[in-house]
């Protein structure tokens, strides 16, 4: 298996009480909430956090990107990457993703990229979104047109990374006179790209074609919808007519771990409450306007997403119980996850070990023991699926 240290940076110091009044973190709620003071402390403190995951072994540090919210303070994900791209030497780093749609000259991600590509020496992983759907409010962007947007958003960047320039582009969205990438990416063709999504149907077929067979992530999902999620990854690809790999897959969730069970629970509670019932909370309306995705799609997000974005409020008890949360001792943790492992065909763990309001004493602690007592034990596991792959190639 292999580990990523996933970080959203939330602005820590939120006034909870702001649901009396606003219906959401994003969008709607004034930025007379934040105050520069403490949010230097933060950015600093998260920083120091990402860079203690290369210390701990992790295989990547990975931040985002999110606009207008409490939820997420990296609106621009190339500045987070490009301060650890300096102070750490060993993990990879990948920004999980630059949200292509909301961006009217994608040649700019191209060359962000490149150049974080360059300083690390081919430590980039290029990830890439649509966005959440409120952003589409916040930047401006029809909805309507974002499946088309990410798709020609993303042909253009992967051609400047690739093609001979200069050269023309001509979209029905973005027209480029002259592409002339400089400076062309470090790695050969292009840094490897992953697709984090909540489980469109369109998504899913579109990273799991054989032209691109790029790595699939299911964020913010119960165990048993990434278990489906990831196994309709696996079928589409079949029905394409190849094997996906399990380093295809990849699941992101908030860890938590303590010296037991009980200590783990009563120190993670309150605390992975405020990032389900404060941080995430939206109406609908706000998660999927009108147009950003597919009427099927809409229904299975929908489901998805009910419980954790407004309406009921799920306890710790309940994140815990399917599978939002992994929390408990070492012992607990690694269980859980060579179960889920083998049940689901996953090799990725995208591990969120803050979230909400986790204070940094906690934060440090969870990662310490989860790099020292959990990731050393599932280090070696494989899904049943690759030892397979891995016996057949052998005889």
């Amino acid at each position: 298996m292999k580990f990523c240290l996933f970080h959203l940076m939330p602005y820590g110091a939120l006034d909870l009480s702001y649901t009396e009044k606003y219906p959401s973190a994003w969008t709607s709620l004034p930025n007379s909430y934040y105050d520069p003071k403490k949010g230097h402390h933060y950015y600093n403190r998260y920083l120091d956090e990402l860079e203690y995951g290369d210390e701990l072994g992790f295989d990547a540090l990975c931040v985002n990107e999110h606009h207008q919210t409490a939820y997420g303070l990296m609106a621009m994900p190339g500045v987070i990457a490009g301060a650890l791209s300096r102070r750490t030497k060993r993990a990879r780093i990948a920004v999980l993703g630059r949200a292509l749609p909301l961006i009217n000259n994608p040649l700019m991600v191209a060359e962000e990229f490149a150049i974080l590509d360059n300083i690390t020496a081919g430590r980039l992983i290029a990830g890439f979104v649509r966005g959440v759907g409120i952003e589409y409010h916040t930047t401006g962007v029809n909805p309507g047109f974002s499946h088309e947007r990410f798709h020609e958003a993303h042909d253009l960047i992967v051609q400047a990374w690739t093609r001979t320039g200069p050269f023309a582009f001509e979209g029905k969205h973005y027209n480029f006179e002259y592409v002339n990438l400089w400076p062309r990416p470090y790695q050969a063709p292009h840094p490897p790209i992953w697709i984090p999504s909540q489980g469109s149907t369109e998504t899913i077929e579109w990273a799991a074609h054989p032209d691109r067979r790029y790595t699939y992530l299911q964020t913010f999902s119960a165990v048993d919808t990434v278990k489906r999620f990831h196994h309709e990854y696996m079928d589409t690809a079949a029905r394409y007519g190849y094997t996906a790999s399990p380093d295809q897959l990849g699941w992101a969730v908030p860890v938590y771990v303590a010296e037991t069970d009980e200590i783990a629970y009563r120190e993670a509670a309150p605390h992975i409450e405020s990032l389900y019932n404060k941080f995430l909370r939206m109406p609908m309306p706000f998660l999927l306007p009108p147009g950003y995705t597919s009427f099927n799609s809409m229904k299975r997000l929908r489901s998805i997403r009910r419980g954790t974005t407004g309406g009921e409020l799920p306890t710790a008890k309940d994140l815990i119980k399917r599978g939002m949360i992994i929390c408990g001792s070492p012992a607990t943790v690694r269980e859980t996850f060579e179960q889920h492992q083998k049940e689901i065909g996953f090799n990725l763990l995208i591990s969120m070990c803050q979230f909400g309001t986790l204070p940094a004493d906690l934060t440090r602690k969870s990662m310490t023991l989860f790099a020292k007592e959990v990731m050393p034990y599932l280090r070696d596991k494989v899904p049943p699926a690759q030892m397979r792959s891995a016996t057949a190639a052998a005889e």
